[in-house]
């Protein structure tokens, strides 16, 4: 780093323009301002090439650029939104959203070939420019205009499964990369079949889950969906059904995790279709229609981590097998595990979810806790038998209304919306701060991904 870059960063620091409220003068300001911002880190070395006081130094321009963008989505969320939808006439997901508020609101959110750079190298040598975008996203859902309207745009059926479902609802049959969807009877089965790495949840499975949750929720000949995980084939547990080994930590040393379409559209799109339906849009009328609900059911063998177990406190039946157990062990990581924080204490209570989700404790199926995260625990060549009847149970038209119900009492919208505004903030720095980086990289290590090529989570199990 030379003296004259260092003073000139603080000369432009020392200039950050005033938000005074009016979106297109606010707006042109800092769009010249991350513009300057962005010339004074071209001058800096690559992030992996940098020393310290070269990486403080970018640590001040992000930094100040990232104050910026805070306050500025503070004061004009309704107005930006307004215009990225056009008033509203369109439902924007969040990957396009975001992509969108580049191009309109230069110097807002990084832009596509921001990130596919960044996308191009390891974690820990990024720029962590998916923090503006966790930025923005918390400024739209911190509004009460806004916020709800995003959200309800993120449980509208995904352009994928409308595509898919003609052919579904004709053969009851679809197989994606990582999950396999088949209807017997009245119950869609939807098996998680990424078997090279015991379930561990990326981006392709998220994409993956989020259209097989719409098309059970859109199919007319469905009543009950049911989730269990697949056959493996990595060689800890060839042979053996595994539900979820939680977050690919491989994918996450390799920077392959996006924070927009796998950590905030997993929560606000699949599992958030899962809790609180699918939201069709208006009908022909312009009337605002019903979300469609439908009751879950879980199959948890062997074990259901991270991920895994924030999907079991959605489902309205959990079987396990007698020798699964549960864990989160996001703390432990340095993450945060989704909208766990927000949901497990309703079943557990505040002090079991503490040490759940502080402390990493992990519930047995036979321990006596395990009644406040699952249903029934039986043999594990039992546990098809449990489903069938839990399915058969739960189809009928007065269960889907009471669920509809309980998801309201037990989640507010505006409850949820809070949350996730401060997880989106949240979760993404914390994607790029040195302890989850230093931790990551330690697990990826002992694992031998480094020399085999393959990832998973094993090495959390113990």
């Amino acid at each position: 780093m030379t003296a004259p870059l260092a003073a000139r960063v603080e000369d432009w620091r020392a200039a950050m323009p005033v938000q005074k409220g009016a979106l297109a003068d606010d707006a042109a300001a800092l769009a010249g301002f991350v513009r300057a911002g962005e010339e004074l880190l071209a001058a800096l070395p690559e992030r992996r090439d940098r020393d310290r006081g070269r990486q403080r130094t970018a640590d001040r321009v992000l930094g100040a650029c990232r104050a910026l963008r805070g306050r500025f989505i503070g004061l004009h969320a309704d107005g930006v939104y307004e215009a990225l939808t056009r008033g509203g006439e369109r439902r924007e997901r969040l990957s396009d959203l975001a992509f969108a508020a580049a191009e309109a609101f230069p110097g807002l959110v990084p832009t596509r070939e921001q990130l596919g750079a960044e996308r191009r190298h390891v974690q820990e040598d990024k720029e962590g420019r998916e923090i503006d975008q966790g930025v923005f996203f918390r400024g739209l859902l911190r509004s009460p205009d806004a916020g709800p309207r995003l959200m309800e745009s993120m449980l509208a059926p995904s352009p994928r499964a409308e595509r898919l479902l003609p052919d579904f609802r004709r053969s009851g049959r679809l197989d994606l990369p990582t999950v396999r969807l088949r209807r017997s009877g009245r119950a869609a089965h939807l098996t998680l079949c990424n078997e090279h790495c015991l379930n561990a949840e990326d981006d392709r499975l998220v994409d993956d889950l989020e259209t097989a949750v719409d098309l059970v929720l859109m199919d007319d000949g469905t009543g009950v969906g049911v989730v269990r995980g697949g056959v493996m084939t990595h060689p800890r547990y060839r042979g053996r059904r595994v539900f979820s080994a939680g977050i690919n930590l491989s994918d996450l040393h390799g920077g392959r995790i996006s924070f927009v379409d796998f950590l905030l559209r997993r929560e606000m799109g699949c599992l958030g279709k899962v809790m609180h339906g699918l939201h069709p849009g208006p009908d022909a009328d312009g009337l605002t229609r019903q979300a469609v609900h439908k009751p879950w059911v879980a199959a948890v063998d062997a074990f259901a981590i991270g991920g895994g177990m924030q999907l079991l406190l959605l489902f309205d039946r959990v079987i396990a097998e007698k020798d699964a157990y549960f864990s989160l062990p996001a703390a432990q990581e340095g993450i945060v595990p989704g909208v766990a924080g927000l949901r497990l204490g309703r079943f557990t209570g505040s002090r079991l979810a503490r040490r759940i989700i502080l402390s990493g404790q992990r519930i047995r199926a036979t321990d006596p806790e395990a009644g406040l995260v699952c249903d029934e625990v039986v043999d594990a060549d039992a546990v098809e038998g449990a489903v069938e009847r839990a399915a058969e149970e739960l189809d009928a038209p007065a269960v889907v209304e009471n669920r509809r119900m309980l998801a309201l009492a037990e989640e507010p919208p505006d409850r949820l919306r809070e949350y996730l505004a401060e997880f989106a903030a949240v979760q993404a720095s914390r994607l790029y701060s040195k302890d989850v980086l230093d931790k990551v990289a330690a697990a990826w290590s002992r694992s031998g991904r480094a020399r085999k090529g393959a990832g998973d989570g094993a090495d959390r199990r113990g």
